[in-house]
């Protein structure tokens, strides 16, 4: 992992068409700007976490429903 220190109106690139701007900052939290392009996908990574769980909960349903319905052809 890399750790910078960055100021207000300080910015970070990432490759050459992502680049991560310190927007404002105090003591317990820190505005972000984010600039990359529309096919790069950015989300928080609690928001990636909450879908990915919800995904594997839906599938442990749909394979609960096939099981009985396999079940119900005497499979």
């Amino acid at each position: 992992m890399l750790i910078l220190t960055r100021k207000d109106g300080e910015s970070i690139k990432i490759g050459e068409n992502i680049e991560i701007k310190i927007m404002q900052s105090s003591k317990n939290s820190v505005k972000i700007g984010i600039e990359a392009p529309r096919d790069v996908l950015v989300l928080r990574s609690e928001l990636l976490d909450e879908i990915t769980q919800t995904n594997e909960r839906a599938n442990q349903k749909e394979d609960s429903l096939l099981t009985r319905l396999f079940k119900g052809f005497g499979r």
